[in-house]
This record gives C-alpha cells, structure tokens and sequence, in this order.
C-alpha cells in the first residue's frame, strides 16, 4: 500500500483540522496516511513516502507556525537531496496581511523545491477572509489533485 504523510505547520490548530478532514479522501484512494503535527526532517525522509502533502498556516508577517520551524531548519541546515519528493502544498493565510499572505506556505514550497522535490499541482492557498471554515476548500482541491495526478491506487 502506497504511503502518504501529511506535514502540518499550525498555531491555532486550522491546518490540523484541514489534515484530519482530508486524510479519509486518500485512505479511499488507497493510501496509508500519517499525519505529523511535530514534523523532523526524519519524519519526512525516513522512509521517503510515495506521496506527502504539506498543510501550513501562516503566523505573524509571512512567518512558520512554531511547530514546523525544527523541520525547515533542519532542512536549510542540513541541505539534504529531496528529489525523490513528490508533494502537494495546501498554503493558509489571511489576505488582509498584503504582501506576506500565506507567506510560510510560499516560503515552504520554495525550499523544497530548492532541495529538489516536485510539487506536483498548483498550490492552494486558502484566504481566511474569504474562507470562514479552511476545509471547505481544501476538500474540492484534494479530490481534484488525486483525480489529477491520477493518485488514486485503489
């Protein structure tokens, strides 16, 4: 059975509610589906999953929730090869903050792909001023990034 992890970066528990909603849509399309809500660099590397998913909110001016601050350092620090990572980057923000909206999902997806990994996709990036409840748009856009990507293995 193919493996998905789920990494989230959250402060108030809104990108853990949006793994938790999304994780039965891939154990449907066949996936063993871990979520990490603490994410290390060996959580994601050891062993590389077939597929992960990143769901982040965004704290303070475009900054990572605390919790997967350890994961992005260590992969900055470490500079590890991730060219076997396949992902797909659901971003949360607030667009009232201009500039640095969903700044932690861009700055994510931008240092994986530094390190080589593909996303596979559009990132979504969910607006809290237009979206009251985060999972009601990341449903729709996991259904369609599975049926895309042709995903499903079961």
């Amino acid at each position: 059975m193919p493996t998905l992890k789920i990494f989230v970066g959250t402060m108030y528990g809104g990108a853990l509610d949006v793994a938790e909603q999304v994780k039965p849509l891939f154990e449907q399309a066949g996936y063993a589906v871990h979520i990490y809500d603490q994410p290390t660099l060996d959580d994601l590397t050891s062993p590389l999953p077939d597929l992960t998913l990143f769901c982040c909110s965004t704290t303070g001016s475009g900054d990572y929730p605390g919790n997967i601050v350890p994961l992005t350092r260590a992969i900055s620090e470490k500079g590890p090869s991730l060219a076997e990572l396949r992902y797909g980057m659901i971003a949360m923000g607030d667009s009232s903050y201009g500039e640095t909206f969903c700044g932690a999902g861009r700055k994510l997806d931008a240092l994986l792909e530094d390190h080589g990994a593909k996303r596979l996709g559009e990132r979504l990036e969910i607006d809290a001023m237009e979206t009251f409840m985060a999972d009601d748009a990341a449903l729709p856009w996991v259904e369609a990034w599975i049926a895309e990507e042709n995903l499903s293995h079961t």
